[in-house]
């Protein structure tokens, strides 16, 4: 199931324009299936807190959960695919969706978050990588279709 929703992902995005690999493109992967994840976990606590009879507040605003921009559903049940799409979409992901989580560790009431992203091991890490060759580039594809 996981396997070929990645694909499926992996193609669509495979389609952009300039996307040579999957390295192209695994940055916005990554950011999908996070912002996937934590409207699933704020579901999950909801449901939680209601089947024990406790209140749940979610520390997501409404106008930035996966439901509400990502996948809008219309009165039937059904996505509705002409909410935001295009030049709509990707203006709403970066002058507000990023924005928000950027200062969403300073808004936060309990985000157990470093202040700072542990950025620099990796940079040394990476310093030792050489410019990727083809055959490099197939090695790294083939990392990213295991993890």
């Amino acid at each position: 199931m996981f396997e070929q929703a990645f694909k499926n992902i992996d193609d669509i995005l495979h389609k952009d324009a300039g996307c040579r690999n999957e390295l192209d493109y695994v940055e916005q992967t990554s950011w999908v299936l996070f912002l996937k994840y934590l409207d699933d976990l704020e579901k999950d606590k909801q449901t939680a807190a209601e089947l024990s009879g406790k209140t749940y507040t979610k520390i997501i605003a409404p106008e930035y959960q996966w439901t509400i921009w990502a996948a809008p559903k219309l009165k039937n049940g059904k996505i509705d695919h002409n909410d935001l799409t295009g030049d709509d979409l990707s203006d709403f992901v970066n002058i507000k969706l990023f924005p928000y989580f950027k200062k969403f560790k300073n808004n936060a009431e309990s985000a157990n978050t470093p202040k700072e992203p542990p950025l620099r091991q990796p940079q040394e890490i990476l310093k030792e990588i050489k410019a990727l060759d083809k055959e490099s580039a197939a090695v790294l594809n083939s990392i990213l279709e295991l993890i």
